[in-house]
């Protein structure tokens, strides 16, 4: 099975991977495959600031299967501006988890 994993540490909030899902995929306004959100910002303890721009899949996505049979990455992957999305079997991306700013979405089964 094959899975997404993002690392939050260097997405920048582009927002690349939700208007390419949604060109993809035709969907309407309001309705995402995935949706990027800010959390922030939060003072630190030290003064310093912090911001994460979270990515998450919607029940909407279906990691790109039409381009996946055809031998792609998903759209959102593929555009990616930070470089900050894998695709691939979940028991490869599940190694390559090295922070907690790192999360691993698997498709349901149905």
């Amino acid at each position: 099975m094959n899975g997404l994993l993002i690392d939050y540490n260097f997405c920048t909030g582009c927002h690349s991977c939700e208007m390419a899902c949604k060109v993809e995929h035709g969907f309407a306004q309001g309705e995402w495959g995935i949706k990027l959100t800010q959390q922030g910002p939060d003072q630190l303890a030290d003064g310093s600031w912090e911001y994460n721009y979270i990515p998450t899949p919607t029940d909407r996505c279906d990691l790109c299967a039409d381009r996946v049979k055809e031998g792609r990455l998903p759209t959102c992957v593929h555009h990616c501006q930070g470089l900050c999305m894998y695709y691939g079997p979940v028991e490869d991306l599940a190694r390559q988890m090295t922070s907690s700013h790192m999360v691993l979405f698997t498709p349901c089964e149905q």
